[in-house]
């Protein structure tokens, strides 16, 4: 017998008791043994739950909590955390059901990040005004030190900007990418090579190499595809990852490749899969073209890899200057953005971008201009519309100009993220989210840069 059952039929049985005392006294039972035993049930089902999610296994934890619900219809605490898990994979349409079920069954005993949850949600959801209604009642109800650290203010000031941009009006405007590139999956990081008729980008669909799913948070591993521009349908050609040894039963994602298609960077990771050798965390590596014409297995870049995430490289024309994330100040930072050099055959040991560029937020997916003279990245750490804004900012030898939010077309309420700029293109690729009804996935955008002008450095 398991403990749940054990515990649930002892507390069946005081009930039991109790209301066969109050019966024989004339007063009618509180309850029924059946009610008392769901509710232990759903009671026990959400701490599981709420251990799975805190693991990052949010699809397990939704299970859970839902069959809480089942037991248990009129407890808020499970629709608190299902809305919690719908946001987490970005059904943000139900996480806002849920939250609002939640407040209508708490009857005013709700936990107080409850209305946390309904500010971010409205926030993605482009409901502004009733976001903020909700961050500053959270800001009132949380603790300071809470309301800190959840970063209360901070959203707050977010959606006021993001008023003030849409009210300037769109300068650019973002277009699904036209083929066979966006799908249900999570769909990004577009790499035009220099034919300009072939894109490789990277999925998490469910033909990834190997068919397996990351433990953690339980989505198909990500694979690198590539689509060629089909000139007679005017849109881009069957996506396809039988790229040969670039793709492996992990986490694989092809950031740059070179002029001359023989040299690629990538951000691959297999620590989570059965392979002999693995690496580190996510480590940076090169893949080189063999002459037959198929990919080497990509190898760990030495002296710019540890233990700690490493990804997303991007590199200057001459392939000598490389920007990438990493997260090893992950105690005090989230993700950083470095810089390395190339020397010979080896590269330089790496270094975090300046201030004016880091923040203890979130810089991520950097795009560098082929001359290394300006820098484009998303942060949630700057202040922007919501979440991952895209900025710019320029080189000025010892340090970087102050970073330029791209402004409403380009960013929006939720996560934009892999920006590449091609100036003689006029055209720039992001990625983005989709909502549709009630769930959303990332998909691939094109701008039209035609009126694009790089910002005065300050």
């Amino acid at each position: 017998m398991t403990k749940i059952l054990r515990y649930a039929l002892t507390l069946s049985i005081f009930a039991f008791v109790g209301n066969s005392f109050a019966h024989s006294n004339g007063t009618p039972p509180p309850d029924s043994t059946t009610n008392i035993v769901d509710k232990t049930a759903a009671t026990y089902m959400i701490e599981e739950g709420k251990t799975m999610y805190g693991l990052g296994k949010i699809k397990d934890a939704l299970i859970r909590f839902r069959q809480a619900e089942v037991k248990d219809p009129n407890s808020w605490k499970a629709a608190y955390w299902i809305g919690k898990c719908h946001y987490r994979l970005d059904n943000f349409g139900y996480a806002l059901k849920y939250a609002n079920s939640a407040i209508g069954l708490g009857e005013g005993k709700v936990n107080d990040e409850i209305y946390f949850l309904l500010g971010t949600v409205n926030h993605r959801l482009g409901n502004l005004d009733s976001a903020i209604v909700n961050y500053q009642k959270a800001d009132e109800m949380l603790s300071k030190s809470r309301s800190k650290v959840l970063g209360v203010q901070h959203h707050i000031d977010e959606c006021n900007f993001a008023k003030a941009q849409m009210e300037q009006g769109k300068k650019f405007e973002k277009t699904p990418i036209e083929g066979e590139i966006n799908s249900g999956y999570d769909d990004y990081n577009i790499l035009l090579a220099s034919d300009h008729k072939t894109i490789y980008f990277v999925s998490r669909r469910s033909n990834t190499t190997g068919g397996g799913m990351n433990p953690d948070d339980q989505r198909y591993f990500e694979d690198t595809y590539k689509s060629v521009y089909d000139e007679e349908m005017k849109e881009w050609g069957t996506a396809n990852n039988d790229l040969g040894k670039l793709n492996s039963d992990g986490f694989d994602a092809l950031n740059y490749i070179s002029a001359d298609g023989l040299s690629a960077i990538m951000t691959v990771n297999s620590t989570a899969t059965d392979a002999k050798n693995t690496t580190k965390g996510s480590d940076i590596c090169e893949a080189k073209m063999s002459s037959k014409g198929t990919w080497n297995t990509p190898k760990p870049i030495k002296g710019v890899n540890t233990s700690y995430f490493e990804g997303s490289a991007t590199l200057t024309a001459d392939g000598n200057t490389m920007y990438f994330v990493s997260d090893r100040k992950g105690e005090t930072r989230s993700t950083d953005i470095y810089v390395s050099y190339r020397n010979g055959k080896s590269w330089s040991s790496a270094k975090p971008l300046s201030d004016s560029i880091n923040t203890p937020g979130r810089e991520t997916t950097p795009y560098i201009t082929p001359d290394g003279r300006y820098l484009f990245f998303s942060s949630d750490g700057h202040l922007g519309m919501g979440d991952l804004d895209v900025y710019v900012s320029e080189n000025l030898g010892d340090t970087w100009s102050t970073p330029v939010n791209l402004g409403y077309g380009i960013n929006s309420v939720n996560n934009d993220t892999h920006f590449s700029y091609h100036e003689a293109l006029k055209k720039a690729f992001i990625s983005g989210f989709e909502i549709v009804g009630k769930k959303a996935s990332i998909d691939c955008y094109e701008i039209d840069m035609s009126n694009f002008e790089y910002p005065k450095a300050y």
